[in-house]
Formats: C-alpha cells, structure tokens, sequence
C-alpha cells in the first residue's frame, strides 16, 4: 500500500498549528506514503481510483456514509483517523456495523501505521468475501421459497406429492431450459393471477 487518499470533512478542521504536526497527511508522508487530500465527495470520487486506502479524518457517525459513497467507485481499504476532534461523541454514537477496516491516530510510529493499513487491507478484503456470500446466500433463499410455493401448488393442483411435484418442475425446467427458479416463478405467478381473477 503506497498511495492514500485522506478525507477531510469540514467539521473535522483544527487550526493550522496543530494541523500540521497531528494531521493525517504530515505524519502518513512522514512514513513514506503518497497522499492526496479532498474536502469534497466530488474530488474523493475523482481521487479514489488512484488510491490503496481512504482514510477519513470525521466524526465517526459520518463513516458508512462516506463508506457507501467510495466503495461505489472503488473497494479499497476504508481507515477512521480518530483524534480527539473526530472522537468528540459519546461511544453510543458507533453502531455495531460501521464501514472501517482500521483505526490510525497521530501518536501511532510508522511501524504501527505500516501494521494497521497492511491488517486494514486484509480486513477490506474479508469483507467483500464476506458481502458476497451473504447475497449469495439471500439469493439462495429467496430461490428456495419460489421453489417450495411451486411445489406447494403443483402438489394441490395435481394431487401429487411433493416429491413428486419436484420432480416435475425439475422435468420442466430441463425441457425449456431454464433455471428451476425461473419455472417455479412463472408458476407461482400465473397461479396468483388466476386466484386474483376468480
């Protein structure tokens, strides 16, 4: 990781003196990183594409918001620069599934910096796997309900058992060549229209 995109939110400003000693960007150069700074959700979108991290110098109830927006345009590592000035609400104010794949603060040395973005980096990645298979599952789960209400109603319109009526919507499914969730869906759907018109 070489290249940081720091986020500075307005409300966020200290005065110039403390700036330039505590701010994110001195000490990240300091450790030998490339940083570009933005004060704007237009410059950090245009920034992020070049960028290995974010690291968002805010209050920490404007994370998932800023969160959401980059990730949209890029999945990097999202880093919260907690200071005193961005830590300033109570711990109420943190909620359980806030978007932060580390912590860095000024009093860090750059071996505690390198640690925190190279295990940042690692924990951005688990996320992702972790956010793709809880669609998948959802998807997995949502087919299986359209499946089981065509079962439901093939074995009522049929008198066949369940088994059986599987059997026939897997049948189906392989004669028009689709997905078995897409044949179930069609009839659970023409099923409901034809129930709406009686």
């Amino acid at each position: 990781m070489h290249s940081l995109l720091i986020i500075h939110n307005s409300m966020a400003e200290i005065d110039i003196e403390e700036r330039s000693a505590s701010s994110p960007d001195s000490v990240l150069r300091s450790c030998g990183y490339l940083v570009k700074i933005a004060t704007t959700s237009k410059e950090a979108l245009s920034m992020i594409r070049d960028a290995d991290a974010s690291i968002l110098q805010c209050p920490i109830t404007e994370i998932n918001t800023w969160g959401i927006l980059l990730m949209q345009q890029k999945i990097a590592p999202i880093i919260w620069w907690c200071t005193h000035e961005t830590a300033n609400l109570s711990v109420a104010a943190c909620d359980d599934n806030i978007m932060v794949d580390g912590v860095l603060s000024p009093s860090m040395l750059a071996q505690e910096i390198h640690w925190t973005l190279h295990f940042s980096a690692k924990q951005c990645f688990e996320r992702q796997q972790w956010l793709k298979e809880r669609e998948q599952l959802l998807s997995r789960i949502e087919e299986r309900k359209w499946i089981d209400m065509a079962k439901g109603i093939l074995s009522k319109v049929k008198n066949i058992s369940e088994s059986e009526a599987y059997d026939l919507l897997r049948k189906q499914a392989m004669n028009e060549r689709k997905r078995m969730v897409d044949v179930a869906t069609s009839i659970v759907k023409v099923y409901q229209l034809l129930q709406d018109q009686t």
